[in-house]
């Protein structure tokens, strides 16, 4: 018996390579080393041959248990369709991911092929190109695809109404019961300027497409991986994700905005709606991370998480300045 339950491990670099050399055919000794800790746990796996391999342990979340069949499944059909991405590598008998027992409960992994390439330059015009250009050729190819389960769909229920019940919930807003009127008001107007589009697309969506989650290879290619938080939802969305990355926490970097969205219209046209419905999306992105980092303070507590509460000064701006009347991006 022990003290103290855990509400989540970190598994060490040594029993992760002996989960996955009993679970892979890899040549053996693996060397193995965490890289990252945060929405998921990251290590870097290199064989006895030199191959090199990232494996990912998924983290408990708010939104419930990882979607590794949808995601696996959508980068295999990725990759049949030439869109660069780092693909799950399969078992020996088949299976595209993984489950462990922690002591915490049970966690899913995948394992897949590292890519090669330098991580993008945030002011980069032509990373940011390169990023367009490979979320258009992704686009294209989901229009072939449909999910047989996802666990998901990126709509306003999941990306905005959770994560706001979560704010509320969380115990960060100080003056809780104002702060949280407010937020409701935003979400309100938010889902109602977003509902007045009635033709918005529909896709399978990255979901997390902010920019860093690729890498630049020689040719200057964007090849993506992190598909973590995606799954069918609204192109507009998925747009706006590179958008809310250059304008969110003090960024203005507008021009960044303009050469991704031409790389992607030189593979695939955005139709008005989705372009205007994309600004208004930025309000939404920013509250499922407001929601993701709300849900998190009983393990990382209230000193990583308190920004949560002053994010309504950065919505009410974007509101009065972009979405009040003409858009101006």
């Amino acid at each position: 018996m022990v003290d103290f339950e855990p509400i989540y491990t970190i598994s060490p670099a040594k029993a992760v390579a002996r989960f996955l050399a009993e679970r892979y055919a890899l040549a053996a000794p693996l060397q193995c080393r965490m890289v990252r800790r945060g929405f998921n746990d990251t290590y870097r796996i290199v064989t006895a041959s030199d191959e090199r391999y990232i494996f990912r342990l998924s983290h408990h979340r708010a939104r419930g248990a990882a979607d590794v069949g949808t995601e696996t499944d959508f980068l295999a059909h990725l990759a049949r369709s030439g869109v660069p991405v780092a693909a799950a590598v399969r078992t020996p008998d088949g299976a595209l991911f993984v489950r462990a027992q922690a002591r915490e409960g049970q966690r899913e992994g995948v394992l897949f092929h590292e890519l090669q390439g330098r991580a993008p330059e945030a002011t980069s015009l032509a990373d940011a190109r390169a990023n367009g250009v490979t979320l258009a050729k992704l686009h294209n190819a989901a229009d072939s695809y449909s999910a047989p389960a996802p666990l998901y769909r990126l709509d306003l229920d999941h990306l905005l109404r959770r994560p706001l019940a979560r704010i509320r919930k969380s115990g960060l807003l100080e003056d809780a019961s104002a702060e949280a009127a407010d937020l409701e008001a935003i979400a309100t107007r938010t889902t109602e300027r977003i509902e007045a589009h009635n033709e918005l697309t529909w896709t399978h969506c990255h979901g997390d497409c902010h920019g860093s989650n690729a890498f630049i290879t020689e040719a200057g290619e964007a090849d993506f991986f992190d598909f973590d938080d995606g799954g069918p939802g609204y192109l507009a969305y998925d747009l706006s994700v590179f958008l809310w990355a250059k304008v969110s926490f003090g960024r203005k970097l507008h021009a960044v905005w303009h050469a991704f969205v031409d790389g992607y219209r030189s593979v695939r046209p955005i139709t008005q709606s989705d372009f205007e419905a994309a600004h208004a999306f930025v309000i939404v992105r920013h509250f499922w991370l407001m929601g993701e980092y709300a849900s998190r303070t009983r393990e990382w507590g209230t000193e990583l998480t308190k920004w949560v509460a002053r994010e309504g000064e950065f919505l009410r701006a974007w509101e009065r300045e972009q979405l009040d009347g003409r858009l101006l991006l």
